[in-house]
C-alpha cells in the first residue's frame, strides 16, 4: 500500500473519530408513562365537535401542514409537513470519503453517499363527550434515508415535547373562540 494513501487514510480516520468524539452526551430524560403522553396530547374544549373540528384542521393548515385526509363522522384528521433536506454531516463526510477512497481501494466496504428527508405527520382524534369536545394530538417525526447503492432506511420517532403541543392548543382554543362568535 503506498505510504501516501496510508497517511490520508489514518489522518482522516483521526479526523472523523475527532470529531465525533467531541459531540456532547444528551442528558437522558426518563421515559414517559402513557398517561403522561396522553396529558400532553389532549386537551377539551367547551363547543361543538364541528367547530372544534374546523378549527383543528385551520390551526394544522396555519402551521404549514398539508391536509391528506379528514372525516368529521370519524373525527380524524391527517395531515403532513413539507419534505426537509435532513443529510447530516457525518453522511455527507461518509459520502466524500466513500468516493475518494473507493476510488483508490475499490469500494470495499467503504460508506456510500447517503441523502435522508425528514417530515413531520401530525393527527388528530376529535370526540364529544356530552357538552364537551377532546382532541387528541399526535406529532410525528420521519426520517428517510437512502444510499447510493438502493439501502432505504426510516426512522419515526414521536413528538414529547410540550411545548409543541402547547403551542397548537392554544391556537386551537383561539380558532375555537373565534368561530364561537361568529
Amino acid at each position: 500500500m503506498n505510504v501516501f494513501y496510508t497517511n490520508v487514510l489514518g489522518t482522516l480516520t483521526v479526523v472523523v473519530f475527532t470529531m465525533t468524539g467531541c459531540a456532547g452526551q444528551q442528558p437522558q430524560t426518563p421515559p414517559r408513562t402513557p398517561l403522561d403522553i396522553q396529558s400532553i396530547q389532549t386537551r377539551e374544549y367547551e363547543a361543538p365537535k364541528k367547530i372544534v373540528f374546523a378549527s383543528v384542521v385551520s390551526v394544522f393548515q396555519d402551521l404549514g401542514y398539508t391536509i391528506k385526509g379528514a372525516n368529521l363522522d370519524t373525527g380524524f384528521i391527517n395531515a403532513e409537513s413539507a419534505t426537509q433536506n435532513a443529510t447530516s454531516n457525518a453522511e455527507i463526510l461518509g459520502g466524500v470519503l466513500g468516493g475518494v477512497l473507493g476510488g483508490i481501494y475499490g469500494n470495499r466496504g467503504l460508506p456510500a453517499a447517503t441523502q435522508s428527508v425528514e417530515q413531520t405527520a401530525a393527527t388528530a382524534f376529535i370526540e364529544e363527550i356530552g357538552d364537551r369536545t377532546r382532541v387528541r394530538l399526535n406529532f410525528v417525526t420521519t426520517r428517510q434515508s437512502s444510499s447510493a447503492y438502493g439501502q432505504n432506511s426510516r426512522q419515526d420517532t414521536p413528538i414529547l415535547d410540550v411545548q409543541v403541543y402547547t403551542n397548537a392548543f392554544e391556537r386551537i382554543e383561539n380558532a375555537v373562540f373565534i368561530r364561537l362568535g361568529e
